[in-house]
């Protein structure tokens, strides 16, 4: 059987007015939720989901229970922000830790993480993260498009990618912890982890600390490094711990719910599930219409771009288009010129019926003119009638007569 111990702490820190983490922590389950929304109610958002999670997880102390359990909380809240329009915007990161049943028997930790609330395993004073963070700037540094020194000082490193709260749909990391009696698993919001260096957690959460002395000297030291957010600490010891049958390191995503019907005092009314769309739904969409927007713009421009000569029913005209077409667009008739395809010297004919491409209607005007032209001027002269003008010429003949004598 896993056992633990366990100890929390939680401080609103030095610049908020309001506490909008919500914490848990018995026997099977530990739970951090991060607020969000600031005035849109984060500190609501948090609690719903601690309770939701708590509850259900502990009728079905399953992988799958606790994962059910976290997204019904995620149809929670965006319900709850659908009938408060006040609260509209609201959600929550959640990390929790379930002792979970497997089909087995066996009950052996398992972490379940939406957003950039963190989860730390600790064993001989050494500390490893177990979570990835949701945020803009960690998807960059595991796109290698940041290093983790860039991330901390990133201006979208605390721009969520994932939350309970934000869309119907929810991906949800899910993976099995292998521990070992000893080991101690710190789960905290992003008030604690982004004021203290890992080596600073490591000295602070390990053993020979008690447990709660480690928790209260955690958010001590982060409100005394900044206390810029809400600071909470969840520290587990394991005193005996199993590892799963089968360990699962996965992202579950979960599937849109079907359109429901819920009650209300006096009467049922039907309620249809909001969809919001996140920042990067609207991103790509975007991107995506600009890209259609541009190729059709651009297949339009080729498909007009030039004029061609051919034969009309026995017209010299001018078109504009591809002389075949281009999918959909299909060549326009501009004017049928006062040609006619006969009068046109027989390798113009040819050229004509095989189409003749021009850049402009002005230029296949032009060509079409001169090629009537050549047809002029190579055409037989006409006969023409010749009056032969004959000339006689006559020869006088002198006689002389000698006299005799």
């Amino acid at each position: 059987m896993t056992r633990w111990r366990y100890a929390t702490a939680t401080d609103t820190g030095i610049v908020r007015e309001t506490n909008q983490d919500a914490m848990f922590v018995d026997e099977s389950l530990a739970l951090v939720a991060d607020g969000m929304g600031g005035h849109a109610a984060g500190d609501v958002a948090s609690v719903m989901a601690t309770q939701i999670v708590r509850d259900l997880f502990h009728a079905d102390s399953t992988v799958e229970g606790l994962y059910e359990a976290i997204e019904a909380a995620n149809l929670a809240i965006i319900a709850d922000a659908k009938e408060h329009p006040d609260r509209f915007g609201m959600g929550t990161t959640v990390i929790a830790v379930g002792l979970t049943h497997d089909s087995a028997g066996v009950i052996s930790p398992t972490l379940f993480n939406v957003g950039d609330s963190r989860a730390y395993q600790l064993r001989d004073g050494a500390l490893r993260q177990l979570s990835e963070d949701h945020s803009v700037a960690e998807e960059w540094v595991r796109m290698g498009r940041l290093t983790p020194e860039e991330a901390i000082t990133h201006p979208r490193r605390h721009q969520l990618t994932r939350a309970l709260g934000v869309e119907d749909s929810l991906e949800i990391d899910v993976s099995s912890i292998i521990a070992m009696p000893g080991d101690r698993i710190l789960l905290c919001s992003d008030g604690l982890s982004n004021e203290l260096s890992v080596d600073s957690l490591a000295k602070l959460a390990s053993a020979p600390k008690s447990l709660e002395d480690a928790a209260n000297e955690l958010v001590t030291a982060a409100k005394h490094s900044g206390g810029r957010d809400n600071i909470s600490v969840v520290l587990l010891e394991f005193d005996e711990a199993h590892t799963a049958t089968t360990p699962i390191k996965k992202t579950v995503s979960t599937k849109a719910p079907p359109v429901a019907s819920s009650p209300s005092p006096g009467r049922a009314r039907s309620t249809r599930r909001r969809r919001v769309v996140t920042w990067r739904a609207s991103l790509g969409v975007l991107l995506l219409g600009m890209v259609v927007a541009g190729a059709v713009a651009i297949m339009h421009w080729y498909a007009y771009s030039s004029f061609y000569l051919a034969d009309d029913a026995g017209t010299v005209a001018v078109y504009q288009g591809q002389p075949n077409g281009v999918l959909w667009y299909k060549p326009n008739l501009i004017l049928d010129l006062p040609y006619s395809s006969r009068q046109l010297r027989n390798a113009d004919i040819r050229a004509l019926r095989a189409t003749i491409s021009e850049p402009t209607f002005a230029a296949a005007v032009t060509f079409a003119k001169y090629m009537h032209t050549q047809w002029l001027t190579s055409r037989p002269l006409p006969p023409t009638t010749t009056t032969a003008v004959t000339t006689t010429t006559i020869k006088s003949v002198t006689t002389t007569t000698k006299a005799k004598g």
